[in-house]
């Protein structure tokens, strides 16, 4: 019987179909074990094959088939996997980063392998790898080179996919990343987006973070580098991080003393904006969050509690170009982590759901406080929000600060479906408290779906939910009704869930449940496989969707965002089917609508300034040859510009972006009035007691400049406008001190007699208080200390006073410590002197690391101890005994304590702050008991030390001397050093100049000490106090008829009153922020004369030739780094200054008053960068200020332009100083290249300018760049000598310190500078014989073994050298073989500092060492890890409670600004010395 073929085909069709109605009632699960739980589950985009890590074996596996078999990776090491990273870019390239040098990268989704090796192993910081976005062969390696604890990062580069061994980057780069490291970003340029490196690098000579420097490359930073101009044409110092957030480029920059940070943000990496935030609310480190964000917008919240408040923050968003944000939504909810409870729901423009915090005030109020949270939506991207709603109430959901799965908390690609945990009513409860709720129309509505608490997931486009109980779960639930009716499966075995995720479209129907089984040592860790492609008999059909409009109003009309509407075609709720379609996303279709108000932004170059108004930011740029006049017209910009990506349609919409007819005048700048500003301010009492700058950081928005000032009346005012306008703050209180934080510049404190402490954390905007547990002490003693790390701001130490009897006597001196700004107090230690923290960066674990003097028995009558804790005394160790002080400088820790014979003092040093070395002082060196260490700068990694030699009162002087870069090893610099009464010396350096002090020397010191008047002589050193010289005489002024000496230095030179004769010690003669200049009162002849009939003196070209200013003692101040120099006259009615826009050499008079003002003190900012003074006196009887404001100025009402790739071609130029004594200019090794500001040029510098532009070009290695090592001697040759009796140091001394070394190199009597940059040349450091070290014998014979090639070149180079030695002698002799020794140079003019016979030099001399200067921030290294007593300065005066009677602060007030002195002494005892106020 024969069948036709279309009957057998229909027969099998038939029988098919009854298969598939047979379908299947639950899903099919396969579970596998794990010896740890597995981590970092990583998909292949669009494939079933997954990747995970056992972190306990460290071995990757995989499986092809959605999770239900794994094995092993094939050609990948086992054990070896230290991380898996996965190409978010391309769905086929992974690595795997090995534990060692040894890593693994695939290309085809992980069948196979291919190996690759690196220099190094790789970070711990970070991902190993940053992938670029377009091109999957490109990528970038971090690694890190460690020594001990220590690493240092290494970045390297592959565009081979690591083919080829990967080739390093700076050496310096502390984060690099690919411009193009996310696929909507685009330069614009292909080659650009291809090659270009963006890193943030160390800064050029120096290593904090406030120097670090953002660079970008095209070339991978071989021979083409550049810094970005970020604000206004100028590069950014302090680039702290980068990001990339969608199609934008975003860095952080900070600066020192704050912890506030500047914004700054690129859309091509070529033009970058500082990102404006209002004045509202500030960025600050660690305290700001970049959440997901658009193609269109950035998103941020930024955290406004403190760091021990609940975290609580504000969310912003931004304008198409990230440049301008807006205040969304307040009060959000964060964690300590920088989470913050927000979410864009995912595929749908326009919707984010938000958690704030409903009790905000009283969280404010109350660290202690329960957060109330309550869950906002917005439907019209942030701009309005309002509650979820489920039947009517409240909804509130846990959020990603509470997150227990992986991926998204409320949703996934599935239009329109989301899930959550949470409750209705008045606020969030805990979690195990909560339901599970389900909406399928983005939000709008809501229904409970499971009871209680579950992970959940989406799959089949939404089609399918899946849940599990989070606890202990024994079922698997599901929905395929968008979440209305749910079946359940019980699981093979109860199991506690970890995360439950699927392929990251959501379009999968098979699932991956992390989950541990079992208890204690029984546990299991498993991954379960579930598959639910079975449950339907068929694929849903055109029939079984909808139309589904994402954003709908009121009315249930679709909503416009980005110009358009937007609508998924979804599967019906009921629809009997699946979608099936894998790996296919759901794509919107989108309808244009007409153009609204929404669709606009502020165009380039305006500011928005109401929600639909935008203004100009500055003047307009008109089409070239337009503009003749201010009449006349021309086409500009509306204002507004079209969001770009806005696809809405103009015709019958609004039309905002049309140019208008603009007047001509508007293109610029309102003019300068050509006027000088004044504001006089009249105060009760009788004088000022202190005064302090709060002044803004850089990269801290505001433009206030404010002042804080106390009376004599202890009342305290504030000026936030410089002085214009002063209001008083505290009415009712009594304030008997004020305590600028020292490394916070936003920070002040406010002290009252009594426990009640007031404080401001934002430069006075808003005042707090909090109770202390004593009063104030009334010893004359620090009351506050701050701790060094801006992160630990809050962390204060008080040192009260307790049992106090009559007039404060009888005193205990109790300190406590607070790490929560005062809100509670832990005690430390009684019967204290001071108690500091001595935090830096590079010590490890000295966060809670604190020194405090403590006295024997707690007794004052008794010796003291030095005790250190890193617990809060909780325990204790004790360091010193018979301590007289102890300061802290730059890296430095120095103490001062009596010998045990007790008729002398030595001093003792430390760098980790644990471990103590004596300093080596020379044999047959002693000090007096009644004598005194005085310790100075050091700047350049050495301590200066002045030592008395005379303390006689009115006699006193002593000798500089300087460490090696251990502090440890004190040779002479120069002797005769005059100093006072109360410790001070005169020594100054000049600030932002390399190697340039200033010291008056007590010119016949054998009569002094008789008892005669001391004479003083000013020598100024320009190598850092290698040699001294008299000041040259300066030539005589036009116009002035002077009878000055003449003749030869030694009986004709320049004299200036130092440190010593200050009325106030921020009268400096240098500023950082102007370069080459200083200003001095003085006299020439041979002695310094009296300081009433003393002359003003100025010079441009760092102390080498000087000019006369005026007659007669003038007060300065340097304004905008020094384009602006004012004068006033000192102790004398006057009703004018003069000012110099051309750095001194032309002088202009300008009135400032109708009545005299008799002037006590001249100020400015401390950075010296603005072009405001203030002027401190009286005016008939009045306590008065006045402010001086010249930004009216014509000629600087203009910004200069400064370029760093072309520093000459605008209003700079580069200044190379000359020191006299090279005839080559090298200092350290290296002539150094500054910017200064070209001075007839008519505009004003503005932002801190970075001056030292560059190392101009390193030197040669000549005697200069080593000093004698210890016990050797600097002879009148310039050759160092061993001094007779002494020994020379033991070399090999090195070997027992590091372990590593194998040999050591004998003496010479010579030491490197430490950090002279010089090269080749010269090398008298080490001789031609090593020495192995003791044990490491036969690595040292390895090492130095002979081979036949090398025996030949033994023999033979020796021979070249000396024929080449023999030519140059022939060429070059004229007669002087001296110039060919073993010390080459002169011995320098005029100081006689190394004359051994001199009858004060007792010890051995030294070439002194130095440093390349940091910025301009010398005297002090610039950065966080050394900052001085502060950045402000002020007086000081008032009575029992700490160092207040005197004029101003102690030496701390001038160390804050521009001093020479770093901090010494946090009390009135700022030297180092014996018992009668020489502590």
């Amino acid at each position: 019987m024969h069948r036709r073929p279309g009957m057998l085909v229909s027969l099998v069709l038939g029988f098919l179909s009854v298969l598939t109605i047979a379908k299947k009632d639950k899903p099919s699960v396969e579970s596998t074990t794990f010896k740890s739980i597995p981590a970092v589950l990583t998909y292949f985009d669009d494939t079933d094959i997954i990747l995970v890590v056992d972190t306990h074996d460290k071995t990757t596996y995989r499986s092809d088939d959605a999770g239900i078999k794994w094995a092993p990776l094939s050609g990948v090491a086992k054990g070896e996997t230290l991380e898996l990273l996965k190409n978010q870019n391309d769905p086929h390239v992974a690595v795997v980063i090995g534990t060692d040098k040894t890593h693994w990268i695939t290309k085809d989704q992980g069948k196979s392998w291919d190996e690759f090796e690196t220099e190094f192993s790789a970070t711990m910081r970070r991902p190993a790898i940053a992938f670029h976005a377009s091109d999957p062969d490109r990528m970038l390696f971090e690694a890190a080179e460690c020594t001990g604890l220590i690493c240092h990062e290494k970045h390297y580069y592959t565009t081979d996919g690591f083919k080829t061994k990967p080739k390093p980057l700076r050496d310096d780069a502390m984060s690099c990343m690919w411009a193009k490291s996310d696929p909507l970003f685009t330069s614009g340029d292909k080659k650009i987006d291809s090659d270009r490196v963006l890193s943030n690098v160390a800064g050029k000579y120096a290593a904090w973070e406030v120097n670090t420097r953002l660079l970008i490359s095209d070339d991978f930073f071989k021979d083409d580098e550049f810094e970005p101009a970020m604000e206004k044409g100028r590069p950014v110092p302090g680039v702290v991080n980068i990001a990339p957030v969608k199609s934008y480029l975003v860095a952080a920059a900070k600066s020192e003393g704050s912890r506030e940070l500047a914004m700054y943000v690129s859309d091509d990496s070529k033009t970058w904006h500082p990102a404006e935030f209002g004045t509202e609310h500030k960025l600050e480190q660690d305290a700001y969050t970049l959440l997901e964000s658009t193609n269109y917008s950035m998103q941020v919240d930024v955290m406004t509690t403190s760091n021990f408040m609940p975290p609580m923050g504000v969310l912003y968003t931004s304008n198409s170009n990230g440049t301008f944000f807006t205040k969304n939504i307040e009060h959000t909810n964060r964690n300590k982590r920088g989470f913050v409870d927000f979410e864009k729901i995912s595929n749908i423009q326009g919707i984010v759901m938000v958690n704030t915090v409903k009790n905000w005030e009283s969280v404010e109020l109350n660290p202690l406080a329960t957060k109330e949270l309550i869950t906002q939506i917005s439907f019209d991207d942030g701009r309005t929000w309002q509650p979820m709603q489920s039947d009517g109430k409240d909804l509130h959901l846990h959020s990603v600060t509470n997150q227990r799965n992986i991926g998204r908390v409320y949703s996934s690609p599935a239009p329109g479906i989301v899930m959550g945990v949470g409750n209705t009513g008045k606020s969030l409860k805990p979690r195990e408290e909560c339901d599970t709720w389900v909406s399928d129309d983005a939000g709008i509505i809501w229904t409970r779906a499971l009871r209680g608490p579950h992970l959940y997931e989406f799959g089949d486009q939404g089609a399918l939910l899946v849940a599990i109980e989070d606890g202990e779960a024994e079922v698997i639930s599901w929905s395929l009704d968008h979440g209305k009716k749910w079946q359940e499966m019980k699981l093979p075995d109860k199991v506690r869930p970890i995360s439950l995720t699927t392929t990251p479209d959501s379009t999968s129907l098979k699932f991956i449940l992390t989950a541990d089984k079992g208890k204690g040592a029984k546990t299991e860790h498993q991954l379960l496989a579930f598959d639910f492609a079975d449950l339907h008999e068929r694929k849903c059909e055109k029939k079984d969707f909808e139309d589904w409009y994402a954003r709908v109003d009121e009315k249930g009309e679709p909503t416009c965002i980005m110009g358009h509407t937007q609508m998924y075609r979804r599967r019906k709720a009921d629809a009997e089917c699946f979608v099936d379609k894998e790996f296919e996303d759901p794509i919107p279709l989108a309808e244009d609508c007409k153009c609204t108000d929404d669709d606009y932004e502020c165009d380039y170059n305006f500011v928005k300034s109401g929600r639909y108004k935008c203004e100009p930011s500055g003047p307009l740029k008109a089409p070239e040859g337009v503009c003749k006049d201010s009449d006349d017209t021309f086409e500009g910009s509306s204002g507004f510009r079209l969001i770009p990506g806005n696809t809405c349609s103009k015709r019958g919409g609004l039309t905002k972006d049309e140019p208008v007819k603009r007047k001509c005048g508007e293109t610029k700048a309102p003019p300068a009035s050509g006027k000088i500003g004044t504001e006089l301010t009249t105060f009760k009492g009788d004088r000022f007691i202190e005064y302090y700058y709060l002044e803004r950081c850089a990269s801290c928005k505001g433009d206030d400049e404010t002042v804080i000032m106390r009376t004599d009346r202890r009342e305290v005012y504030l000026t936030r406008d410089h002085g214009k306008t002063w209001a008083p703050i505290l009415k009712d209180e009594e304030i008997v001190a004020i305590y600028p934080h020292m490394y916070s510049n936003d920070r002040v404190y406010m002290i009252t007699p009594k426990k009640k402490v007031f404080y401001s954390e934002d430069r006075g905007k808003t005042i707090g208080h909090f109770d202390t547990p004593e009063a104030p002490n009334q010893d004359h003693l620090q009351i506050l200390s701050f701790h060094p790390n801006a992160d630990n701001e809050d962390w204060l130490i008080w040192t009260g006073g307790e049992d106090c009897g009559h007039l404060g006597a009888d005193c205990k001196t109790i300190s406590h410590v607070t790490t929560r700004n005062g809100l509670d107090w832990k005690p430390l230690l009684e019967g204290v002197r001071k108690c500091q923290f001595v935090w830096r960066e590079d010590r490890p674990d000295s966060d809670k690391l604190v020194y405090c003097e403590q006295y024997d028995h707690k007794d004052p009558e008794q010796p003291l101890n030095l005790l250190s804790s890193s617990d809060w005394f909780e325990t204790n160790k004790k360091l010193k005994r018979d301590v007289i002080s102890f300061a802290t400088m730059a890296e430095y820790i120095v103490v001062a304590v009596r010998d045990e014979d007790k008729k002398s003092l030595k001093v003792d040093t430390s760098i980790d702050g644990i471990e103590f070395a004596d300093a080596q002082f020379p044999s047959n060196f002693k000090v007096p008991h009644q004598q005194a260490y005085t310790v100075l700068d050091s700047s350049t990694h050495a301590v200066f030390l002045h030592v008395t030699v005379n303390n006689k009162d009115g006699s006193e002087y002593g000798s500089i001397i300087k460490s090696n870069s251990n502090g440890t090893s004190y040779v002479l610099s120069i002797g005769q050093v005059n100093r006072n009464g109360a410790g001070y010396v005169d020594f100054e350096k000049m600030q932002g100049l390399e190697g340039v002090a200033v010291v008056n020397v007590v010119a016949h010191a054998k009569e002094a000490d008789g008892g005669s008047a001391k004479k003083l002589k000013t020598m100024i050193t320009h190598n850092d106090g290698a040699e001294w010289a008299y000041i040259r005489r300066p030539k005589d002024p036009k116009g002035t008829k002077v009878d000055w000496c003449k003749g030869d230095s030694n009986k004709c030179s320049l004299h200036i009153h130092g440190y010593t004769e200050r009325d106030d010690p921020r009268d400096t003669f240098s500023s950082p922020s102007a370069v080459g200049l200083m200003l001095g009162i003085g006299n020439v002849g041979e002695f310094l004369g009296y300081k009433k009939d003393a002359d003003t003196f100025i010079t441009r070209d760092g102390g080498i030739n000087w000019d006369m200013v005026n007659t007669g003692t003038w007060m300065w101040e340097y304004g905008d780094q020094g384009s602006i120099i004012v004068i006033v006259k000192k102790d004398e009615p006057v009703k004018e200054v003069q000012y110099t826009l051309d750095e001194g050499i032309t002088w202009i008079p300008f009135q400032f008053s109708k009545d005299p003002m008799v002037v006590d003190d001249i100020s400015t900012v401390p950075s010296d960068t603005s072009r405001n003074f203030l002027l401190w006196g009286k005016v008939k009887g009045d306590l008065t200020t006045i402010n001086l404001d010249f930004s009216g100025l014509e000629e600087r009402s203009k910004q200069c332009v400064l370029s760093e790739q072309d520093p000459e071609a605008d209003d700079y130029y580069l200044w190379m100083p000359s020191h006299p004594l090279s005839e080559d200019n090298c200092l350290f090794g290296h002539v150094a290249q500054y910017h200064r500001k070209i001075a007839d040029h008519n505009c004003y510098n503005g932002r801190s300018i970075e001056h030292l532009h560059t190392i101009g070009q390193n030197c040669t290695c000549s005697r200069q760049d080593f000093e004698c090592d210890y016990n050797f001697e600097r002879q009148p040759d310039n050759t160092c000598r061993l001094v007779e009796g002494l020994s020379p140091p033991d070399p090999q001394a090195m070997c027992a310190k590091d372990k590593s070394i194998v040999e050591y190199y004998d003496t010479t009597g010579y030491r490197r500078i430490p950090l002279t940059t010089c090269a080749g040349g010269r090398d008298l450091e080490f001789t031609s014989r090593t020495r192995p070290c003791p044990g490491k014998e036969e690595e040292f014979n390895s090492r130095h073994g002979i081979s036949a090639a090398g025996l030949f070149f033994a023999i033979t180079i020796p021979i070249a050298l000396a024929s080449a030695a023999g030519y140059w002698v022939w060429r070059n002799w004229d007669g002087k073989f001296g110039r060919i020794q073993l010390g080459d140079g002169s011995a320098g003019s005029g100081s006689g500092a190394f004359d051994r016979d001199a009858p004060w030099i007792k010890f051995p001399v030294l070439a002194i060492s130095a440093i390349v200067a940091v910025l301009a921030a010398l005297p002090m290294v610039a950065g966080s890890l050394y900052r001085t007593v502060a950045t402000r300065f002020g007086r000081g005066g008032g009575g029992r409670y700490g160092p207040l009677e005197r004029p101003y602060t102690s030496r701390a007030s001038f160390a804050r600004g521009r001093g020479g002195y770093s901090v010494v002494d946090e009390e009135d005892e700022d030297f180092l010395g014996g018992e009668e106020d020489e502590a």
